[in-house]
């Protein structure tokens, strides 16, 4: 049975991805320091699964600790999701986005050249696109200058292991997502963000239970189709099946590079009020909403070409948008009965 290290395996993908992995037959052993999430996760992830992964609550940043890590636990490959992910936070503090983000990467990669781990998936962003001149975009797309800080350490990420990688002869996928929504249908995990969420469906569905007054959409004077921006929602538990199949790519010795690129997105842009309307039809809930000047870092609009994915990967989105609002509302009504107990 292979051993999977998973970083920021209680956060939103890692832990649905955690979930696919074991019932894939994976073992995993899970590195998160809780930054932007709970311990509970690691119970709930249990409850699904019945199966405990190993934890360890442990910071990236710090070689000294992940070298220790690596020595004690036997790893056949990485999934790398740790790292701070809110674009506008990124734009006020770059400083923390580029030491979190680069820095525990660096140290990961460091460990797999120096204890002989062959296999690193990373977590990549759409943003390393910034905004593109075409839509759908696909894995020739062009790259830009990303917008945010977020969207550059991403961008750098994806440099540093082409670099590794070269060095190396290590072998690594990128997978590169477009915004993830949804729940798991068991309604124990979900998104959960410490504080205000920078991302819309939690802030929406806090909104719609009643955490925040209204929800703000920030900026109406985009060249839209409602002048509002555009993203490419896809079910986080179309994701996490994304990241099992990218697994047994590598393990099975079927890529065809030392790095490769996967687009991971539903294909369809929706407008902020296109997903508002999804989520109150879904769901039969009225969401106040006010309108906000544009949020610095923002781009107006990015959807994804997969078909590299459903070629290489055999794999594609098979959750509707619908099901994704409904799942993740009923995560959070979930968390908020606990809360209340």
């Amino acid at each position: 049975m292979k051993n999977i290290l998973v970083t920021g395996g209680l956060g939103y993908i890692g832990a649905h991805t955690v979930v696919a992995l074991q019932q894939a037959g994976y073992e995993v052993v899970i590195v998160d320091d809780l930054s932007n999430t709970h311990i509970s996760v690691l119970d709930n992830i249990t409850k699904i699964t019945n199966i405990k992964p190993e934890f360890y609550p442990i910071d990236l940043k710090n070689l000294e600790v992940v070298d220790q890590l690596f020595k004690d636990t036997k790893i056949d490959g990485i999934i790398h999701f740790a790292a701070y992910k809110a674009v506008g936070e990124s734009v006020e503090k770059p400083l923390m986005y580029y030491r979190n983000n680069l820095l525990g990467l660096i140290n990961i990669l460091e460990a797999m050249g120096k204890y002989n781990i062959d296999y690193f998936i990373f977590s990549s962003s759409c943003t390393v696109y910034g905004q593109a001149d075409e839509m759908p975009i696909n894995e020739q797309t062009p790259l830009k200058r990303a917008e945010a800080p977020y969207g550059k350490t991403k961008a750098m990420g994806e440099e540093i292991i082409s670099d590794f990688v070269s060095a190396t002869d290590k072998k690594s996928i990128a997978l590169r997502y477009f915004n993830p929504v949804g729940a798991h249908k068991s309604s124990l995990i979900g998104e959960m963000p410490n504080g205000i969420p920078n991302n819309l469906i939690p802030y929406i569905t806090q909104t719609a239970a009643g955490i925040h007054k209204t929800l703000k959409v920030f900026g109406n004077d985009y060249d839209t189709r409602d002048g509002t921006a555009i993203r490419d929602y896809i079910d986080v538990n179309d994701l996490a099946d994304a990241h099992v199949k990218a697994l047994n790519r590598l393990l099975n010795k079927e890529n065809k590079n030392n790095l490769e690129f996967f687009n991971l997105g539903s294909g369809i842009g929706s407008t902020v009020l296109e997903i508002i309307q999804s989520f109150e039809k879904a769901n039969n809930i009225k969401i106040p909403y006010e309108i906000r000047n544009r949020r610095a870092g923002d781009i107006q609009e990015a959807y994804a070409n997969y078909s590299s994915a459903e070629r290489e990967l055999n794999w594609k989105p098979v959750t509707n948008l619908e099901t994704s609002m409904k799942t993740a509302w009923e995560f959070e009504q979930s968390v908020n009965n606990i809360l209340r107990k």
